[in-house]
């Protein structure tokens, strides 16, 4: 499974993630969603409501029906999520499992960990698993209904 990422949209959740540092920042993703490869064409932001937004990540059910009715009326479809670790690795944690409601869907995870003021990297290759060059990284993983399965991120 592989999610397709244009730089100017990673550079957007990047600055967003910066922005809301150290609290976690979190978004919806809208472009084409396909079982094997889905292209995201923009990240729209979201107000994060959770109770204890430095460690957890929450949308307002109000503003995520805004956001589902903007990303369907414009044609797209819902890709998945984005949201922020500050401090933490872009592997999702047991909360982001226990709030993963969209099988079939991306959660992609923006680590600030490493930030160096670099670019955004997902490791020497692109390739899930490796090591992080410097600066922000980037992860991505498919909720299965169950469980997470982490996909390629691919640049464009």
């Amino acid at each position: 499974m592989t999610v397709v990422l244009p730089a100017a949209v990673r550079a957007a959740i990047v600055d967003h993630a910066r922005e809301g540092a150290p609290e976690e920042v979190v978004g919806v993703l809208a472009g084409h969603r396909g079982d094997d490869v889905s292209t995201v064409e923009r990240a729209l932001r979201a107000r994060n409501a959770a109770d204890a937004p430095r460690t957890r990540y929450e949308i307002a059910p109000d503003e995520q029906l805004a956001l589902l009715e903007q990303i369907e009326a414009s044609g797209s479809d819902v890709v998945g999520f984005y949201h922020s670790h500050p401090r933490g690795p872009t592997e999702p944690s047991d909360v982001d499992a226990g709030r993963a409601a969209w099988p079939g869907h991306s959660y992609l995870i923006v680590s600030l960990a490493g930030e160096s003021g670099d670019e955004p990297t997902d490791g020497p290759t692109g390739e899930p698993g490796d090591e992080p060059i410097g600066g922000p990284t980037i992860g991505s993983w498919r909720w299965t209904g169950e469980r997470f399965r982490e996909e390629a991120v691919e640049p464009r």
